[in-house]
């Protein structure tokens, strides 16, 4: 599998992503890039599939975009590939926040430009003690907010912190980043796998569809428009929910004392 770009390994109802360019520190090549698009974007109808723990072989988590493996054959102009790229690899990180399922992130050293935007994409992010991250854009003369930087940096962190590091392209630290709550937890590289996989078994103690319209309610919530909004979309998540067998069996379950038994009915 050395030569594959992209690989999933799955365990029950929980599949692994990882990145396999470890000889390029995991830089984003279309080969790459197209495999989690197609990836994210197939797991609205994989209900089979409840929780995805994204992860990067080598000592790097993603250094970004590599510039020699976008080449422009000559098809389009050279406005048209730059926006093919700059779309292709966007539409990754929007497919990460519309899949029903939650995404856990491991991340270990340089997670930078690209890379950095698949961590801020994904629901719940775990760094080893050597994470380094930037939205590195800025750097190469370009605007700073990019990948989704500054719609997601904000929201996780507040305006202040975002804005420090999207205007000066500055690394963020795991420590730092464990202090504003960009990562949940900082763990040693050998443990990290362990502590998603046992997150993604607390999540997989829930019912399918709670599980799923919880990651909506939070996705949509993030911009509500009002607490009317908000509180709105938390009753119908309610509402849908209280009647499944599934709800029933929960109920019964914890007044019995005993492990529910899901079928996602």
């Amino acid at each position: 599998m050395a030569d594959q770009p992209l690989i999933v390994e799955r365990r029950d109802e929980v599949e692994i992503v990882t990145l396999n360019r470890p000889d390029r520190l995991n830089a984003m090549n279309e080969g790459l890039i197209f495999g989690l698009r197609d990836y994210f974007t197939g797991l609205a109808d994989r209900q089979d599939v409840r929780v995805v723990i994204l992860r990067a072989e080598g000592r790097a988590f993603c250094a970004g975009l590599d510039f020699g493996a976008w080449k422009n054959d000559g098809s389009r102009g050279a406005m048209q590939h730059v926006w093919r790229t700059q779309r292709t690899i966007a539409s990754v990180m929007q497919a990460m926040r519309k899949c029903p399922q939650p995404v856990i992130a491991c991340a270990q050293g340089a997670a930078c430009g690209g890379g950095f935007s698949l961590l801020l994409a994904s629901d719940v992010r775990y760094g080893t003690p050597d994470l380094r991250m930037n939205a590195a854009y800025i750097k190469i003369g370009l605007g700073g907010c990019d990948m989704g930087a500054s719609y997601f940096l904000p929201r996780l962190v507040g305006s202040s912190v975002a804005s420090e590091y999207l205007l000066t392209g500055r690394f963020m630290v795991a420590e730092k980043a464990l202090s504003c709550g960009l990562v949940s937890e900082i763990v040693p590289q050998e443990g990290i796998l362990d502590k998603a996989l046992s997150l993604a078994g607390e999540m997989l103690l829930t019912s399918p569809m709670g599980l799923r319209l919880t990651k909506d309610a939070l996705n949509l919530n993030i911009d509500a428009a009002s607490m009317e909004h908000a509180f709105a979309i938390e009753d119908r998540q309610q509402i849908l929910l209280s009647p499944t067998e599934d709800a029933l069996e929960a109920r019964t379950a914890f007044l019995a004392k005993r492990a529910p038994e899901f079928h996602d009915r």
